[in-house]
């Protein structure tokens, strides 16, 4: 076998930094693009933000683009920059959008944190006032550093006697180690320290002042567990020989209790998540308006002490290296901050028309609120709709939210996909959904619906669906099967 040399030629598409810079520019949503704009402006120090008086509005989109690429392995002299072409007040790029959203430009935009003391440190607080030895101590600060948010200490007694030994050097026995856990237990929000669902609600009953309702809870909580919590009811009234009145009160007592103690602690030291909707829809004399949000258009231009720097240098007859190094890093710089400014003023475009296009599809659904009203929408509708890639309109939608004027929406819940109902029509899966949702909620709960009576009276309804899709929908929704359902 002999080896050969020859020439082959083939086409390649490659996308260009500005592409790429305005394909992660259109992924994230507002409070993530301020980041990237705050980032972009310490990096750069030829791009600004704000109002410049002597630009014009007219200027916004006279930047020319004819120098923008070129090789990475091209060698520039200085000399070769046209200094003029960056001087020019015709060349002066600008983006100037006027906000349109509907609170104050200048209001607040840091993350709040919520002040307070810890949960460990509120448990550690309750210790402090018990009379505990020396190694006790050390224990029950070891149990309470294991406690999860929900407030549960998920491992076990003989791990958490392995590590105390290993990493603390304390040597103890699993008995000492569960006689401190009864004194954590102790702690407020009671059932803190619980290892389990059963023994958090058994402690929270024991906390309880004592009355037959209680008592009872008490005992099917800890003798009937796993018939409680598969509604087995029946079984239950037969244990305890009691009557369903009697059943029902001490059910009553049980769902008052709370299944996560340590969500209720509210001096969690965490960011307080806000969600910042990228557009707005009203509706103004029956027709629908939408607006960006303000936060996504910034002002922003080219640095006026970078064109004086340019200015300076084309006026000094002696021109030194560093001045011409000074002039390439200038022209770097200059290019960039085009590149972004940009590459903003096309994502602020394409998320406008996108979500223009997603409200004038889905129009009935935003004049009237009703979901199943929302027609069944894929991607490509609307990237033919608009002509652009599917892809783009994946970014747009991920992780963005409109406000309406039913709440604040995730854009991705408008898409659907569609199934016909027995008349020929395409319909969308949410209004099955929301069908499904609203004969569950009108159900008899002493005997509810199993999938195989939904399926039969959503076919009634002219939606012919077989049981498993039923059964996924209603998984989707969160809902869980018939006998769960059950109430007395």
């Amino acid at each position: 076998m002999s080896l050969k040399q020859f020439l082959s030629f083939k086409l390649s598409q490659k996308l260009s930094p500005q592409q790429i810079q305005l394909m992660k520019l259109i992924q994230l949503p507002t409070q993530a693009f301020e980041q990237r704009l705050k980032q972009e402006l310490e990096e750069n120090p030829a791009l600004d933000t704000g109002k410049e008086s002597e630009a014009s509005q007219d200027n916004l989109d006279e930047f020319d683009n004819s120098d923008d690429t070129y090789d990475d392995n091209e060698t520039i002299e200085a000399d070769d920059i046209n200094i003029d072409e960056y001087l020019s007040d015709d060349e002066i790029p600008e983006y100037r959008t006027q906000a349109n959203n509907y609170s104050a430009d200048d209001e607040e935009k840091s993350v709040p944190y919520a002040a307070g003391t810890s949960f460990t440190q509120h448990l550690i607080n309750q210790l402090n006032t018990f009379r505990l030895s020396e190694q006790e101590e050390e224990i029950a600060y070891f149990l309470v550093g294991s406690v999860d948010e929900s407030g549960y200490i998920r491992r076990s007694l003989s791990d958490i006697t392995d590590d105390l030994a290993f990493t603390q050097n304390v040597y103890t026995t699993e008995e000492d180690v569960e006689r401190v856990l009864k004194i954590v237990h102790q702690l407020d929000p009671a059932g803190v320290g619980a290892r389990n669902l059963q023994e958090c609600l058994s402690i929270q009953l024991h906390r309880k002042e004592q009355h037959p309702d209680v008592e009872m809870a008490i005992a099917i909580i800890d003798k009937a567990f796993e018939q409680f919590t598969k509604k087995h009811y029946k079984k239950l009234l037969q244990k305890f020989n009691i009557d369903e009145e009697q059943l029902k009160d001490a059910i009553e007592q049980i769902e008052h209790l709370n299944p996560k103690p340590g969500g209720s602690y509210a001096g969690n030291n965490k960011i307080v998540q806000h969600i910042v909707p990228d557009f707005a829809i009203k509706i103004v004399n029956g027709e629908l308006e939408l607006t960006l949000n303000g936060r996504n258009a910034p002002e922003l231009h080219v640095s006026r002490e970078y064109n004086n720097m340019l200015k300076g240098y084309k006026e000094t007859k002696q021109k030194s290296k560093s001045q011409k190094d000074a002039v390439m890093f200038i022209k770097q710089k200059l290019d960039a901050a085009k590149w972004f400014i940009e590459a903003v003023r096309q994502r602020q475009q394409t998320l406008f028309i996108t979500m223009s296009s997603i409200m004038h599809y889905q129009k009935e659904y935003f004049l009237t609120g009703d979901e199943r009203n929302l027609r069944p929408m894929i991607l490509k509708d609307i990237a033919d709709e608009i002509e652009m890639d599917v892809s783009t309109i994946s970014r747009v939608a991920n992780s963005k939210y409109v406000d309406t004027p039913y709440g604040t929406k995730l854009i991705k819940e408008f898409f659907s996909e569609s199934m016909t109902n027995d008349q020929g029509e395409e319909v969308s899966t949410r209004e099955i959904k929301k069908i499904l949702e609203t004969v569950i909620e009108e159900e008899s709960k002493k005997k509810p619906l199993t999938d195989e009576a939904l399926s039969k009276i959503l076919k009634e309804k002219g939606y012919p669906i077989a049981r498993r899709t039923v059964a996924k929908y209603r998984e989707q929704l969160d809902i869980p099967v018939a006998r769960l359902r059950k109430e007395l």
